[in-house]
């Protein structure tokens, strides 16, 4: 037992020495040619797969080897230009342009719904709101105001207008819209009336300043005003018309005009600052951007009133709305050519590679026939125990040249 008990210490130390001795060793893999064609097939294959992928994809179409900034600062000016007939009236920028002063969004209006001569008092109630219909006073409870109605109710249960049933009476806006509005036709005109979109972008990382109007001191402004954007003929030139857009977000211009709506006007800055910076030039996209699909919610409206005063009674006219939004919103991208994420992306591809091998061994050793064959010569497993050495050999040819004696 005593023995037994020396010998069991002796492995623990042993072991232990081996083990802090061997922190220092070098281990190379074993490299083992096996000769299947499939398999070769298979391994050639996942290499130009990952190959390919770095080189095409990564450096050639990410461009990997810059660096990059894709939160630049800009400013958005808008203007909008055109007139247009309404009846006997002329209507101009300052009547259908909202905001005036523009920015990242500007609408149109396309066709409006007038309530004129409203004024501060009582009438009936529309009959298609919930419990406004009455055959008495009792029916209408007074200081009720429902929301989905037009005011408050006064208790009494008075005549439609001029209808032969009778509804609950309000205080508020008289005649209501419900009743009196006037739908006026649209703006065909409006087709041809033009956007003006100034943008400005700065890429603080790189310290680059662009905008989307080439600078042209002898002739800019007349350009200007006779330029119609095109992406290939006039890139430079920011004035659309609102056929174009409604074209280029395939949307017909009549059924926009019927029901408004909200269209997205997309700048997108790509600019690889490796070229010259006159390269560097913006794209443009569009896009409708609200529901539009049979909902109630689709399209774009609002309102808005014009007060007035006559005979010293406050009078509005009340308008409902119905055009085109223009959201001008901007994407932008720069890069330029660094040294550290080319190193890194290169170390990358290369780790990647070694990908091919584990699939390779994972298929070789679990798929093949003689799977066994090449796992006994893939890994070795060898313990020995002589009088002062022992080898612990896992898929490795090790070596141990210390004080000249092979292992």
């Amino acid at each position: 037992h005593s023995t037994q008990a020396h010998t069991h210490i002796v492995l623990q130390c042993f072991f232990i020495k081996d083990y802090f001795i061997g922190f220092l060793d070098y281990e190379t893999p074993k490299v083992m040619v096996v000769k299947n064609k499939k398999l070769g097939v298979i391994y050639r294959g996942v290499q130009f797969f990952v190959i390919t992928y770095f080189i095409w994809y990564v450096f050639i179409s990410q461009k990997a080897y810059q660096d990059s900034e894709t939160r630049p600062e800009n400013s958005v000016y808008t203007k909008m230009k055109g007139t247009a007939l309404q009846g006997d009236h002329v209507l101009d920028m300052v009547e259908y342009v909202r905001p005036s002063e523009g920015g990242d969004v500007i609408s149109t209006i396309l066709r409006r719904v007038v309530t004129h001569n409203q004024r501060q008092g009582t009438c009936a109630e529309h009959f298609t709101v919930p419990n406004a219909n009455c055959s008495k006073d009792s029916d209408c409870i007074s200081g009720k105001v429902d929301f989905d109605g037009n005011g408050q109710r006064t208790g009494r249960c008075v005549p439609y207008y001029n209808q032969t049933f009778k509804t609950c009476e309000i205080q508020t806006w008289c005649p209501i819209e419900d009743y009196a509005a006037i739908r006026e036709p649209a703006l065909a005109e409006a087709i041809n009336f033009t956007v003006y979109i100034k943008n400005a972008i700065h890429f603080p990382k790189f310290k680059v300043f662009r905008g989307n109007i080439k600078p042209n001191k002898r002739n800019g402004q007349k350009y200007l005003n006779k330029c119609h954007y095109n992406e290939e003929k006039h890139p430079y030139c920011p004035i659309f018309r609102l056929g174009y857009i409604a074209e280029q977000a395939r949307e017909k211009f009549s059924e926009l005009c019927r029901t408004g709506g909200v269209i997205g006007v997309f700048i997108n800055w790509k600019c690889d600052l490796d070229l010259d910076p006159s390269e560097c030039k913006p794209t443009y996209s569009f896009r409708r951007l609200d529901l539009r699909k049979n909902l109630p919610s689709s399209g774009y409206n609002f309102r808005f009133a014009k007060y007035y005063s006559k005979d010293g009674e406050e009078f509005r006219t009340l308008i409902k709305a119905f055009g085109i939004r223009l959201d001008v919103i901007v994407h932008g991208n720069a890069g330029r050519f660094s040294i550290i994420p080319t190193i890194i992306n290169t170390v990358t591809a290369m780790t990647s590679v070694g990908i091919c091998s584990i699939i390779c061994d994972w298929i070789m050793l679990t798929f093949i026939d003689k799977n066994a064959i090449y796992s006994g010569r893939k890994f070795d497993d060898t313990f020995t125990l002589p009088t002062e050495f022992t080898i612990i050999s896992y898929g490795s040819t090790h070596s141990d040249l210390s004080d000249g004696v092979a292992l």
